[in-house]
């Protein structure tokens, strides 16, 4: 089979971009909170997050995401983990974690003062140890990855045609 061949008729897969946001417990200084979506069209806790439109490059997608449901705006370029979903009730999907880093005590603040757009219930702060309460499986499995990424310095940088996505 040819390559033209292949590519006029690609797979139907979702492409999802998520970002993992940490904060500081302001009371503990050793604790920290993720930042996670309550969204009326799933079930638990997620990452912010959502699909990349056609064309559109996966960390700015994220980026879109992040701002429209959080209010943050951070560069994104790390990828914490990639978690491939086979088909199932959905098409079959890609989807990514992105390092959004350690927020300020003032971004922090304006994201409890963010209206979230419709759709999205509310947004939360959630602990390390309450994650598996609060998540459905596979996206706890997914968030606690990136946890044991973040915590170890690793991740893949964002390339686009083999060159690393500029920070900011």
């Amino acid at each position: 089979m040819s390559t033209t061949s292949l590519l006029s008729r690609p797979p139907a897969r979702r492409c999802g971009q998520q970002v993992f946001v940490l904060r500081e417990d302001p009371d503990e200084r050793d604790e920290f909170f993720v930042l996670l979506v309550d969204s009326a069209h799933r079930d638990g806790l997620v990452l912010p997050g959502g699909s990349a439109e056609q064309d559109e490059l996966p960390h700015l997608a994220a980026r879109r995401h992040l701002e429209t449901q959080t209010g943050l705006v951070i560069a994104l370029r790390t990828i914490l983990t990639i978690d491939y979903v086979p088909a199932a009730k959905d098409p079959e999907g890609v989807n990514f974690v992105y390092a959004g880093g350690m927020i300020t005590p003032r971004q922090a603040e304006a994201v409890g003062h963010h209206q979230p757009p419709e759709g999205i219930r509310a947004l939360r702060w959630v602990p390390q140890f309450r994650l598996r309460e609060v998540m459905a499986d596979e996206e706890y499995r997914r968030v606690d990855d990136a946890w044991d990424a973040w915590e170890h310095g690793a991740g893949l940088p964002l390339l686009v045609r083999g060159v690393p996505v500029p920070v900011g």
